[in-house]
């Protein structure tokens, strides 16, 4: 005769291995999850130096450059020609300089003691201070 507990542990021990299996499934639906597409890449940029010399700008650098989504190459561009054409528009009252350039939304504050930019087209984007 076995103990009259020994029953109960047999039936146990049946069910654990498939609440197991069901737990397992459960974690790995929800480690899964809906697919999410990789964020793009941000990279940190050389400044451009000195754009501007010869002018009241002389030795101003254009620095903290960062990209997103595209090549640093590409952000350096934009950076000189987009900061060229925000030196000819008049600010605002309101320090924010807002502007197109080949496609970039540009946004320029005014505001602090160094001009901060950003410039977007779709999901790139390039910042930078002046």
């Amino acid at each position: 005769m076995s103990a009259p507990g020994a029953a109960g542990i047999g039936r146990a021990m049946r069910r654990r291995p498939a609440a197991l299996v069901a737990t397992i499934a459960c974690l790995a639906a929800v480690a899964s999850g809906p697919a999410v597409a990789p964020a793009a890449t941000t990279r940190s940029c050389g400044a451009v130096r000195d754009p501007y010399p010869g002018t009241r700008y002389a030795g101003v650098d254009l620095s903290r450059i960062t990209a997103t989504g595209v090549s640093c190459r590409a952000a350096r561009s934009v950076v000189r020609g987009a900061h060229r054409r925000a030196l000819g528009i008049t600010p605002a009252v309101s320090g924010i300089r807002t502007f197109t350039w080949n496609g970039w939304t540009v946004r320029g504050d005014l505001r602090a003691a160094s001009d901060r930019y950003v410039a977007t087209r779709g999901s790139t984007r390039v910042r930078w201070r002046f």
